[in-house]
């Protein structure tokens, strides 16, 4: 689940994109918590196939309900982002200032365009039409849909594609940061 702060009016209906800078990444079932999904005055609830998807739209784990993923996260994101981290634990305002850069700043084209499935790490999501978005996942192409992921018979990379997930989390993934996808995926 995301959360990007109070998205909602008292009617349920959606009024903005995000609030602030904090966009987490949160568990289902925390300490026996329950709530009311869009409670007035209270965050939107934000529901993702897997925390690849998540990780994708600019989310990071929570520091509270996910605390050892955060850590985790943190450490492997300073590893792979040096020159932004400045420390091997970087702060949770610290990764969010650099998403939030990253989510809503310029795009540089060279950037954001990749040739080859074999560049870029498991966990990354692509598209190659700003419609359809793709997981790559052992080089292969794992269509996305709200329910699941579908094998593409891709054999080879036809078509230049835009890297959807944040760059900084591009190079967390090859880092090596275990990131968790839906068990469609692997079917």
């Amino acid at each position: 689940m995301g959360n990007r702060g109070c998205l909602h009016d008292a009617q349920g209906r959606i009024r903005r994109q995000y609030i602030g800078r904090r966009w987490i990444i949160c568990l289902l079932e925390f300490k026996g918590r329950h709530r009311a999904v869009m409670s007035p005055g209270h965050y939107t609830e934000l529901f993702f196939l897997d925390e690849a998807s998540a990780l994708a739209a600019g989310h990071r784990p929570c520091a509270e309900c996910q605390r050892a993923r955060f850590d985790l996260f943190r450490e492997s994101w300073a590893q792979a982002n040096p020159a932004l981290a400045g420390t091997t634990r970087p702060s949770a305002v610290s990764l969010d200032a650099q998403l939030h850069h990253e989510r809503l700043g310029p795009v540089v084209d060279a950037d954001r365009t990749c040739r080859s499935l074999e560049t870029l790490p498991g966990g990354t999501f692509i598209t190659p039409d700003e419609r359809l978005a793709y997981l790559v996942l052992d080089g292969e192409l794992l269509l996305w849909a709200p329910g699941g992921y579908t094998p593409q018979d891709v054999r080879e990379f036809r078509f230049r594609a835009r890297v959807l997930t944040p760059l900084s989390v591009v190079r967390t993934l090859s880092a090596g940061y275990p990131v968790d996808i839906h068990p469609s995926a692997v079917q």
